[in-house]
């Protein structure tokens, strides 16, 4: 990074830091001396300090005062010098909090099915995703109604959305039975049925299900934007009941914890008081059933627990804000010019007048006579502009389905600087696809996979035909051939072992749907199972929730196995080919990945057809059956980054160790060799993960002398997890490397040029993920996110404002590197050194952060907009991206695997991540250009008529006389000119093909050139001099028939305008030459039709226009001398800079 940027310590009284790290310090302010802690020396320290001098107390900052002691000012002279602001700030504090104040939130007693046992009103269970109210649409004005009506629009659209989802029905449990309710009409108490493949509606506590495990499967990726399962148990004293309506026989209630943000935790317990003794159990996050999410297998009942805003997926969405475009912002401000402007142009016309007679009424007069200067059609001009961008972009062929939500910022796609990007459904499709077999000596793509078949099917084939005869399983024992150690060692036997050991180190089950309602079986009905081939299709279940919770990992497990056991039914006599399922849970590693490898064995040969608590059946390519007996599972975790599991041989006996994890880990566990980590760094640099596969054989007495010190350390009550990862690690030693796989997660249509686009148009790219670190570093490299000449710098795991100082200086010293950080990690650096990290990271070509929850990817956004005071723009495809989407600037949502939740919530909807391309480089140009063009043409009409009076009332000793009739005044900023004006809003400077092939023009738009302050000062002096030129003209050419001042004037003014319209215009357009044409007619109408108003003052009710004179030579050629002196020299002046100062689009059409 740059070394000159220095690194200060955020100070330790920053009004920025929340309340609740600030609290030792605010409870110290009121003393009367303050003692800096021990923290406070890092206060002073210097942040480029090295590690040792941290360690050692080497550095200078000792030196500094170790105790800053300050005695508060009394009396008088605190109250003067500073203690009156302390006071009002005070005071203005407390009248804020009264006027805020919330309901607190509070811990709940629910009695099941009596919501008016209910002490406190709690809310109703209703989505309410609108913004405003009924009086916030009362009209202020006809300039207004345009944008209200715009914004009532959105508003309705917003609120069908909602009610759809408000009056889904729901199955109600009462006393007389069941009952349909809306969603909105779920209270706190009732007992709610969902079944399979419904939205849960409210936060419940899962009482039942119709699984006779008790355990069901959810999905959660609307809330957490994960597609894979979880697994939920309901609470076993209402699962034991012997019927449902028993559950209104009972005294029984659920104590539930406040409402609070964390979706992985919670405390509560369920208390039956009628049983003898009474029964109290322990419930935690296993046990509920939280909104958004969706039952994947059985029907469950629950008691609902949360509604509405207090249930965990509404109180993390923040609330929808008012997006205003930077255009609009920056157009406020040259608004606001012109209006002083307007004041000072009034009281210099009062000041020359010498302020004779009642001199403040003249300046009311002056100022409503010069009012033009502020343009007030300017609103609707570019509220029906940003309609006709928003009907443009839906049309456009090229990203069909694209749909504009929020019509007020179009132009913000042509202002970004950041985008920040969720991984699974936005970048990649979640989907594994396997693409490489090594094996040290030759290795296997996705072209020489048929190899790898016919290598299985020989393998088997020839060990069937050896035992068929001796009347031996057909498992391929490797005894038979130990005489023909050539055999062993060949690829053909390399390649068995390791397709073998994939297939079986793994925790995945197959799972077969069984058919509903057949012969009258009812829902529990384990026979009939269906196999047909539209059935078929894979799942994975992820555990993250459950590494929260306090329930033994062991005991999770054996839930989910024997759910699966029961899903599967009874073992099948003989395995034909018939729809599977695939369900897996595996804590850490990517359940996709894992599902992807099994899906790899059965796609070459060997495929698992049964899975059980204690054994797993494959079958191989001549259909026959292999056992394995499962002895001993050691799942995957994020400290030891691998999994193993021991299987027996059915037939031969044979003992086997499989283990599989990432290469960091396993290359200290296999055997030497030579070729592993150059291997894996190959495939990482291709944006493939790697895996790592081996074995080792156990005799019999190895495994029972294992199995003996295993089960004495799980029996250990001090140190149990240390001293069953000792002994498990004791058989970790010398294990023979059989093959190293590369996986890639599939990325969505054209991500990788898209992104190359995005960065050449200098965008920087930051990916906010919840996956875990090794994932998002894949996917960054695979994408092209991270180009294969950047180094990343992984920032590691920080606790402490001393391992972040640390951290910071390391990276500090970092070049031209993209940063991997984790969630927890950022939670520590912008605790202490926000604005430096921030200034840090924004440095970089790229930024990952992995594990970032939804909170924390709108945070994100917020620091980077505070920060660096750029236009942010968030871009997400599942509800855990909805506040990072509505806290961007630009919100863009992808319809995708994950729902609807984020494209609904966003400002842009979009089918696919390539699409992004064209919005931002075609549409988002256009729109902003379009929009300038346009906002200071409007002013420049403004400014012109208005430069005319000012002439006109000069010269006729400041008399605060108007020159055109009010209808003229009309006509002018309406037919006269409206339509030409507005036609520019089918202006484009450059074609979409070239705009989409030098994505570098985008950069320019970022600088805001288009529309400052030295392009709105360039359009005030032409107004004035187009302005002084029309006036002085009119009065010397025509000094004799002075009667027809108002029509010479007028008519030249109205050709100028038109003219100018012609000359801001780069790119011609049938409907301009149209609209042009159009108004020209229409004025020459009202030259005839409206005669009466061409006069001045009271004249006009006497003077009537000449026809005859208009269309005399002399009147032509002088107003077309006027109109020439008008805009020639500016149509020169733009040829000249054109030819010697073109725009750097100009260079390229060119």
């Amino acid at each position: 990074m740059a070394d000159q940027i220095p690194l200060q310590p955020v100070p330790r009284r920053a009004p920025r830091r929340p309340a609740y790290y600030s609290s030792a310090s605010a409870a110290r302010r009121h003393s009367r001396y303050q003692v800096e802690d021990e923290s406070s020396h890092l206060d002073e320290m210097p942040l480029m300090m090295s590690e040792e001098g941290f360690e050692n107390d080497e550095s200078d900052y000792h030196t500094l005062p170790r105790a800053r002691i300050s005695q508060r000012k009394r009396g008088l002279e605190w109250f003067i010098c500073g203690g009156w602001k302390f006071l009002c700030t005070s005071c203005s504090d407390w009248l804020i909090n009264i006027c805020r104040r919330k309901k607190e939130l509070k811990a709940r007693t629910v009695w099941l099915g009596c919501p008016e046992k209910c002490e406190e009103k709690y809310p109703k269970n209703a989505i309410k995703n609108q913004k405003y109210n009924v009086f916030t649409f009362i009209p202020g004005g006809f300039v207004l109604t345009v944008t209200v009506v715009r914004e009532a629009v959105d508003e309705y659209r917003r609120y069908k959305r909602d009610k759809e989802m408000n009056s889904q029905l729901y199955s109600k449990l009462t006393v007389r039975g069941k009952v349909q309710v809306k969603s909105s009409d779920i209270q706190v108490g009732d007992l709610i049925i969902v079944e399979k493949n419904q939205r849960i509606p409210s936060d419940m506590v899962f009482l039942r299900t119709s699984e006779k495990t008790g355990s069901c499967f959810i999905r959660t990726d609307q809330l957490d934007g994960e597609t894979d399962w979880k697994l939920k148990v309901a609470v076993s004293c209402t699962q034991r009941l012997p019927a449902l309506g028993d559950l209104f026989s009972i005294n029984a209630y659920v104590y539930a914890q406040k409402p609070q943000l964390d979706i992985h935790s919670f405390e509560g317990t369920f208390t039956r008081e009628d049983s003898d003794p009474a029964v109290h159990e322990s419930l935690s996050i296993e046990n509920t059933l939280w909104a958004s999410t969706v039952v994947a297998s059985g029907t469950v009942i629950g008691v609902v627990i949360y509604t509405g805003k207090e249930t965990r997926s509404v109180m993390n969405t923040s609330n929808p804000k008012n997006k205003v475009g930077l255009l609009d912002l920056e157009l406020n401000q040259l608004t606001k010019a012109l209006f002083l402007a307007l004041v000072a142009l009034s009281i210099v016309m009062v000041t020359l007048q010498g302020f004779v007679g009642p001199w403040y009424r003249n300046l009311f007069r002056f100022l409503l006579l010069f009012s033009y200067i502020i343009p007030i059609s300017l609103r609707v001009n570019l509220d029906m502009g940003k309609a006709a961008y928003g009907w443009m972009i839906m049309k456009d062929d090229n990203i069909p389905g694209t749909v504009v939500r929020t019509s007020t910022i179009p132009e913000e796609l042509g202002r970004l600087v950041y985008l920040l990007t969720d991984k699974t459904g936005t970048l990649t499709q979640n989907e594994m696809i396997f693409k490489r077999l090594h094996l040290g000596t030759v290795s296997y793509g996705t072209d020489t996979m048929d190899e790898i078949q016919s290598h299985i099917i020989n393998s088997y084939s020839q060990v069937h035909s050896q035992n068929s005869g001796s009347n031996v399983s057909s498992t391929p024992s490797r005894k038979p051939q130990s005489s023909a150690p050539k055999v062993r060692k060949s690829v053909s036997s390399r390649i068995h072992e390791a397709v073998k050991a994939i297939a079986l180190c793994h925790n995945v089950t197959p799972v077969y749907e069984s058919r509903a309602g057949v012969s009258g079986e009812t829902e529990y009905a384990e026979v009939d199972q269906d196999f047909s081939d539209e059935n078929r299709a894979y799942q994975a279940s992820s555990p993250d929730e459950a590494e929260q919770t306090q329930v033994s990992q062991p005991f999770l497990i054996w839930k989910m196995l024997q759910a699966l056991y029961h899903l599967c039914g009874p073992p099948l006599d003989s395995f034909q080919e018939i729809p599977v399922l695939f369900v897996l849970r595996s804590p850490e590693m990517d359940t996709v990945l894992q599902v992807a490898l099994v899906q790899w064995t059965e796609s070459v040969g060997l495929t698992l057809v049964n899975r059980d608590l204690t054994s797993m059946q494959l079958k191989t390519p001549g259909g026959h059956i292999l056992t394995y007996y499962i002895l001993q599972i050691f799942p995957f975790t994020s400290e030891s980054k691998r999994m193993g599991i021991i299987v027996r041989d059915e037939s031969s006996g044979d003992i086997t160790f499989y283990m599989k994890g990432a290469d960091v880990a396993m290359s200290t566990i296999v055997q030497y060799n030579d070729w592993l980590e150059e291997e894996c760094g190959n495939m990482a640099r291709e944006g493939l993960r790697t895996l790592v596969v081996a074995k080792k054989s156990l005799t019999e007495e190895q495994y029972q002398d294992f199995e003996s010190r295993y089960n004495q350390a799980k029996l250990s009550i001090h140190d149990r997890n240390l001293k069953v990862a000792a002994v498990v690690e004791s058989l970790e030693r010398e294990m023979e490397l059989l093959c190293l796989t590369g996986v890639e997660d599939q990325l969505q249509a054209d991500v990788r040029p898209t992104l190359e686009m995005l960065r050449n148009a200098g965008i920087k790219i930051w990916m906010l993920t919840g996956d875990k670190l090794e994932t998002a570093t894949c996917i960054a490299k695979s994408s092209h996110l991270v180009s294969r000449t950047q180094d990343i710098h992984i920032f590691r795991p920080v606790a402490t404002r001393g391992e972040a100082h640390l951290e910071l200086n390391a990276f500090r010293r970092k070049h031209d590197c993209a940063l991997v950080i984790s969630g927890d990690s950022l939670e520590v650096c912008l605790k202490y050194y926000e604005h430096e990290f921030v200034e840090l990271a924004c440095q970089c070509p790229a930024v990952v952060c992995c594990r970032c929850s939804p909170t924390q990817k709108a945070h994100i956004v917020k620091l980077l907009q505070h920060h660096t005071g750029k236009r942010t723009c968030a871009i997400g495809d599942g509800g855990n991206d909805v506040s990072m989407i509505q806290a961007a600037d630009c919100g863009i949502g992808i319809e995708g695997k994950e729902g609807k939740q984020a494209s609904l919530a966003a400002d842009f909807s979009i089918t696919q991540f390539k699409h992004i391309g064209r919005l931002l480089m075609v549409h988002g140009r256009n729109s902003y250009k379009r929009s300038a063009a346009l906002g200071q043409f409007v002013m420049h009409r403004g400014l012109i008529i208005s430069t005319m009076q000012a002439v006109f009332s000069s010269v006729f000793y400041f008399a605060s006389v108007p020159l055109y009739q009010g209808f003229l005044m009309v006509g002018y900023a309406t037919i006269y000119t409206m339509f030409p004006v507005f036609s520019l809003v089918l202006d484009q400077d450059v074609k979409p093909e070239m705009a989409l092939l030098y994505p570098e023009l985008y950069k320019d738009l970022t600088k805001g050139r288009s529309l400052s302050f030295k392009t709105f000062l360039i359009w005030v002096l032409i107004s004035i001099y187009q302005g002084g030129i029309l006036m002085y003209g009119a009065l010397l050419l025509f000094e004799s028939e002075f009667v027809h001042v108002v029509a010479i004037s007028f008519t030249a003014l109205i050709l100028t305008e038109l003219l100018m319209v012609a000359l801001t215009i780069r790119t011609w357009h049938w409907l301009m030459v149209v609209a042009e044409f159009l108004s020209l007619g229409c004025y020459v109408a009202s030259l005839a039709f409206l005669n009466e108003y061409f006069g001045i003052g009271r004249v006009s009710f006497g003077a009537f226009l000449d026809v005859a004179f208009i269309t005399t030579v002399t009147f032509l050629w002088k107003v077309s001398a006027i109109t020439v002196v008008s805009c020639l020299p500016l149509y020169i002046l733009k040829y000249l800079k054109r030819k010697f100062s073109p725009p750097s689009y100009s260079k390229l059409t060119s």
